[in-house]
């Protein structure tokens, strides 16, 4: 069965109640998409500009689990190179408890490096340094000690007294397709995820067919599972899709700004001029999953048939929609949507699979 998720990147651009407004619409969605049937609300983890104020994904999975009760609540992702190890490894542990076992664990190496450079770190090194927080990581977590230098250099076992109430781990969900990285994961079992952000469909088709072929020709499963990512706005009309696309927009040219040398105000808003050789909205509408809802729906299933996705993360309140309209395009997700799915694929969230 192939799972839903609701994913929150919670950035600020006009929300009428500020930053408070970000963070009550986040708990609204969440809680609406429980309502529908959603397996997993997945949190991001950016710093220090109005792109993201989801600064701790852990913290968010945490808060939200005293609100929401079954559905499961995800790091997407724990940006692993920022963290000291031995403090990151308890604090997954407690709240794998503290959300009673329903904790769904996403890492990656980040990206921007307008935020490494303000944690004093190489982001060029990102990669190594995963590998290595992990190693540590899984160690705790799982043997339960871990061997590492005192501050004069001579090696202190630490023996951890927290573990994980999901054994051995959580569920585990990597941001990467390179292969080398993938094969230091494979005894986790850890799921790639992709996303193409603004670009939709044909660029994420392209970025799996890629990963698969580089899986095959290093000797990995090719065939292994995959999480993906989409923005999607349930609407009636291409006033209301050009809307959503400008919102699309928003982020992409947040995330082209992040990647360079940019500018940022002193109240951390990014300054994110239009993309080079920027897409009309027309185009930006017609490569997400915007439209009504047999629109949405048709796009869906023939990228769904094309990817054999296990996981399908839905980007609603993006670019810091109007919550009106994102909880309006959620709930016509469940109500018309998700059947038309269903009845190609079977049941996707928990409600139809338990008959309720």
């Amino acid at each position: 069965m192939m799972q839903l998720g609701l994913f929150n990147l919670m950035s600020y651009k006009d929300n009428p109640r500020g930053v408070q407004g970000v963070i009550e619409d986040m708990r609204s969605m969440v809680l609406l998409a429980e309502e529908i049937g959603f397996d997993t609300a997945w949190f991001a983890e950016h710093h220090f500009t109005n792109y993201s104020l989801s600064v701790s994904p852990l913290m968010l999975v945490a808060h939200m689990a005293g609100y929401a009760r079954r559905i499961r609540l995800g790091t997407a992702v724990v940006v692993l190179p920022l963290y000291q190890p031995m403090r990151i490894a308890q604090e997954i542990a407690l709240v794998d408890r503290l959300t009673e076992g329903r904790l769904v664990l996403g890492i990656g190496s980040g990206y921007q490096a307008w935020e490494f450079d303000r944690y004093g770190l190489d982001v060029e090194t990102r990669g190594q340094q995963l590998l290595a927080h992990w190693q540590f990581i899984s160690d705790a977590l799982t043997q339960g000690y871990t061997h590492s230098p005192d501050r004069f250099g001579q090696p202190l076992r630490t023996d951890f007294l927290l573990d994980t109430l999901q054994k051995p781990l959580p569920p585990l969900y990597l941001t990467s397709s390179n292969p080398q990285l993938i094969a230091q994961f494979q005894r986790w079992q850890a799921t790639p995820f992709f996303t193409a952000g603004y670009r939709g469909t044909h660029k994420l088709q392209q970025m799996v067919a890629d990963a698969r072929l580089g899986w095959q020709q290093a000797g990995l499963d090719a065939a292994m599972p995959v999480a993906v990512q989409q923005y999607i706005h349930v609407c009636d009309n291409r006033q209301q899709a050009h809307a959503a696309a400008e919102r699309a927009l928003f982020v992409a040219r947040m995330i082209a700004a992040l990647r360079e040398n940019t500018s940022v105000s002193e109240q951390a808003f990014i300054h994110a001029p239009a993309l080079a050789d920027e897409p009309s909205l027309e185009t930006v509408s017609n490569n997400l999953m915007i439209g009504d809802a047999e629109t949405v729906a048709e796009r869906m299933l023939a990228e769904i048939r094309t990817l054999r996705p296990s996981h399908y993360n839905c980007f609603f309140q993006f670019g810091d929609m109007p919550i009106a309209d994102a909880r309006r395009s959620l709930t016509l997700f469940g109500e018309r949507v998700v059947p038309l799915l269903e009845k190609e694929l079977g049941p996707l969230t928990f409600r139809t699979a338990r008959g309720e």
